[in-house]
């Protein structure tokens, strides 16, 4: 795959630190793809895949450039056909709490149903969950199913103590556990709030805590106080 050179820059010159910050990562698409590589390194047609209104010079483009920025770290592997991976720079990683600032303004203020015109991804809210969460205990783990037409996505949230990390993956033991179609998962985190669709076992609390969260309601922290350990 040839690389296609990074963009021009168009920088704001100005002496502020946000602006410096915004001539690296103010343009279109560069937020969206360090939330879709929280969860772990991933390959180009991957990034594809979750981000579905880039174009592939588009991307091949933002790559570049956020490589150049040392964003981003890219790692080719021999094989047939060829692999790349592109993983988040400790620079990059930094800017999950920013998201996570961005997300919480965007439920206070632009939240609501998927728009007719928007791609429904549950995965990319939950990936938001690694700068938009904080729950009290360590090691508590959460698992997530989104079954949708032809597949089933499952997310382990395991609880650390700067905040919750992500794999998409499935786990044998959590503490609590939330599965539910597509349709399910976008009522549940819609502004009402509709959780009667998902199927919710193990520490309820926990689970509340989690779907709290992930659609920008708070947090239930109580569920420790009470000595409740979870149920596995």
């Amino acid at each position: 795959m040839a690389n296609v050179p990074p963009p021009k820059r168009h920088p704001y010159d100005q002496w502020s630190p946000d602006a410096r910050a915004l001539d690296l990562v103010g343009d279109k698409w560069t937020l969206l793809i360090v939330r879709d590589l929280v969860s772990g390194p991933r390959r180009f047609i991957e990034l594809q895949r979750v981000l579905p209104g880039i174009s592939t010079e588009q991307l091949r483009s933002r790559l570049n450039r956020m490589v150049a920025d040392g964003l981003l770290t890219r790692k080719r592997y021999r094989e047939v056909p060829p692999r790349v991976d592109y993983e988040l720079t400790e620079r990059a990683r930094d800017l999950m709490p920013v998201l996570g600032a961005l997300a919480r303004w965007g439920y206070e203020w632009a939240w609501g149903p998927p728009r007719a015109s928007e791609v429904v991804d549950i995965g990319a809210i939950f990936r938001l969950a690694v700068g938009n969460l904080r729950l009290p205990e360590a090691g508590r783990t959460i698992q997530a199913v989104v079954r949708e037409p032809g597949r089933t996505m499952s997310y382990a949230f395991t609880t650390a103590a700067g905040g919750i990390e992500l794999a998409e993956r499935g786990v044998r033991r959590a503490d609590a556990a939330i599965a539910g179609d597509r349709e399910a998962w976008i009522a549940a985190l819609s502004p009402d709030r509709d959780r009667s669709g998902l199927e919710i076992s193990g520490d309820e609390r926990l689970a509340a805590a989690m779907l709290d969260g992930l659609s920008g309601r708070g947090y239930l922290l109580e569920y420790l106080a009470a000595g409740n350990v979870g149920v596995r």
